[in-house]
Formats: structure tokens, sequence, C-alpha cells
């Protein structure tokens, strides 16, 4: 393995991988709305000379190189998050802005930058002989992530009967080796009261008063909840809160609350549900408890309706795809550090779901994520698509 050679062959594209990520950011693309972005990267590999380069019936990006036996997939999500409050940006974020060291923009590092980084290590691949008759690179972009992570590669695996040995997913690992990270549930919690004229409220029953009492309770679950050495604690949330009511002169006769559920290594979604029905309230009150469902079509029509439940993973430090990516980032950039997402990623579906292996590594910052002023670094671009480059042979060959 001539690591100096794909070092300074990923250096040699850094200016295009700039060019190509600012072209990207300035293409708007929400979940379900990436058609533009799709397609700006599908140019991209046929441009590179991808042998395969187009979109599956989802939508999403699917890109290969070489014609080898063992498939290796290099996965990152094209969709992004709004841009919240835009007065909370110094800049026009699908304008952009670059410097000598960094590049702006939403996206940048959640994370349009892995995919723009897989697609150029595909090239170096290419580019250095480094593809021969034992492995073949798929490059994927992948949509709806940010609405329903792991969707996408659910449907992949299970429609398109797409199954490779093992997958890098180029979410921002602040410049370590990830190899895994929470799982994560989407859990409703719903209360009925009866209405009345609010000049007498004990006339009705007042539905937000229960709810009041159910997130008192909701709020101390959290602090006993599994703890696991590796991955922390799992944790629980009120991130939503709804009702009706006749109007602002009546008792609510119904509320509702969303929970956002992170699970750790050794909870199941089914001990989720349970420890939330066992909350002295919600039997006092018969509050309703369940899981939300996700159906929402892709950009091109597509619905594939799935619960909203993303499991825990987590691939051993001695996994084979783990030693690849440690052997590659060593061989060019020093010893890395092995770690763990605080978000949860496509990984969800791929590992969690479906038993394929995964490992992370991508450019840019965790922290950067859904935040104003989103950026990466361009010496992270450069970086990853060198150690992508190398990953599958070293990977090949330990086998």
């Amino acid at each position: 393995m001539d690591y100096q050679a794909i070092k300074a062959a990923a250096e040699g594209y850094r200016a295009d991988m700039t060019r190509f990520l600012r072209d990207v950011i300035s293409l708007p693309g929400e979940s379900t709305q990436e058609k533009a972005t799709a397609e700006r990267i599908v140019e991209e590999m046929k441009k590179l000379g991808f042998d395969e380069a187009g979109t599956d019936k989802m939508g999403n990006v699917v890109g290969r190189m070489g014609k080898g036996k063992t498939l290796i997939a290099f996965d990152g999500h094209i969709d992004t998050v709004g841009v919240g409050n835009i007065e909370n940006w110094d800049f026009d974020p699908f304008e952009g802005y670059e410097n000598d060291t960094e590049i702006g923009g939403r996206g940048t590092s959640d994370q349009l930058g892995g995919v723009i980084s897989a697609v150029y290590g595909a090239k170096i691949m290419k580019d250095l002989g480094l593809l021969n008759d034992k492995y073949q690179v798929m490059v994927t972009g992948t949509v709806q992530e940010e609405d329903c992570d792991g969707l996408c590669w659910h449907y992949m695996i299970n429609e398109e009967d797409i199954r490779p040995e093992f997958v890098v997913i180029t979410e921002p690992t602040d410049g370590n080796i990830y190899r895994g990270h929470r799982g994560r549930m989407e859990i409703r919690v719903d209360v009925k009261g009866v209405s009345c004229h609010g000049s007498a409220p004990e006339r009705g029953d007042n539905a937000i008063y229960k709810m009041a009492e159910i997130i008192g309770e909701v709020k101390e679950l959290n602090e006993r909840l599994h703890y696991d050495e590796f991955l922390g604690k799992g944790t629980l949330t009120v991130s939503e809160i709804f009702f009706t009511s006749p109007s602002r002169c009546a008792v609510a006769d119904s509320c509702a609350i969303s929970i956002d559920r992170r699970l750790t290594d050794g909870e199941t979604w089914e001990m989720a549900l349970e420890e939330l029905r066992a909350l002295p309230s919600i039997g006092k009150y018969d509050a309703k408890v369940s899981m939300y469902s996700y159906e929402r079509p892709s950009y091109t029509g597509v619905l594939y309706p799935i619960e909203c439940f993303f499991p825990t993973w987590v691939i051993p430090e001695d996994a084979p795809a783990t030693k690849a990516a440690v052997a590659a980032y060593r061989g060019m950039y020093g010893e890395p550090k092995v770690d763990k997402w605080t978000f949860s990623t496509n990984g969800v579906a791929i590992m969690g779901r479906n038993g394929i292996p995964c490992i992370g590594f991508g450019p840019g910052h965790e922290d950067q994520a859904h935040a104003p002023n989103e950026k990466t670094w361009k010496d992270d671009l450069v970086r990853c698509a060198a150690v992508y480059a190398a990953i599958p042979t070293l990977y090949t060959e330990s086998q």
C-alpha cells in the first residue's frame, strides 16, 4: 500500500472537492426535496468515470466502481435540515463561503461533505489501480435520513436486494473512527379530558393538568435509565406538546406529548414503552403510550412506511471493518481515536435492523450538525478521501 501516493492523490483533488461541495450546498435539499442534489451528485460520478451512476426508485443515489465480488459501501445522506431562524446565520446558508481552511453552508458537516469525500475516494481507487477482482465499491447518497434515519437503507436492502459486506458511514466524526451509537425511538403519550367554560374549571377535567403530572414523572424517569460503559446512558426528553380545547376560554379536553427516547446498549423498544406505561400517572389517568410511524413519500413518490424505532448498534473494536479503518488512518495520519457518535445515523437500519457491520469515519464535526453557521474543513475532506481509498484493499487483504 503506497500511502504517500494516496495522500498525494487526495490532496490533488482538494480544489475539486471544494467546488463540488459548494455546488451541492447551493441546492436546498431538505428531506423529500433532494432531487436537484441527487442529480448533481450523479453528474459528478459520471464525470469521474464511475462504472454505474444513477438513482433507485426511492431516489437514493447509487454509484459503483469496480467489478469484484465483495461489495463495500460508503454511505452519506444528501438531505439536510432547514436553516431555522435565518437571523442566527452570519452568512447565506446556501451561498455559503470558503476561506483557506473552511467551507461554510447548510449541510457541510451534516453531511454532504462525507458524500463528496466518498465520491473522490472511489476516484482515487480507480486512479491508483487499487480496484481489483476482490471487491467493488458502492457510494450512496441517501434520502430522508433527517426525517427517518435508516429508512433509505431498509428500503435498499429489502426492496433493491443490496447487501454489502460492510458499510462505511460518512457522517462527521470529529476526526475519529466511530464504531456505534445509541438507538432511539419517537414515542407519543395521549391523555383525555373534558372541556367546560374557563370561568368554572371545576366543571371540566383539564387534560393539560393531567399531562403536567405525567411530564414530572417522565423527567424523573430519565434520571434512572440504564447505563452502558461504552455508549453511556439511555435518555429521554419531552420534545413536543399538543392540546385541543374549544377556545382560549375553555378547559383543554386532550393533551399529548412527543418523547425523544435514546436507547443505550441492552435497552429494547418494548422495555422503553413498558417503563413509561408503568409510571403511576400513566395508569392514574388512563394515558395511551404509543410509538410513532413514519409515512411520508420520497421525492420520487415512493411511500415506505416504518415504525419510528431506530435500533442501537455497536461493532467490536477487533472487527475486520474496524481494523481496516484504523489501519488505513494509521498508515497516513497516525493513531486514531476509536469512539462513538452522540447522535443517530443510517447505521440503525444497516446494522441495527439488518445486521450488516458499519464503521464510521467522516469529515466535519458533530457539533456543527443542525447548528447555524455550519461549516466543515478542507483538510477533513482530503483526509477522509484518502482513508476511504485505502480501506477496501486493507479489508480484503485481511480476509
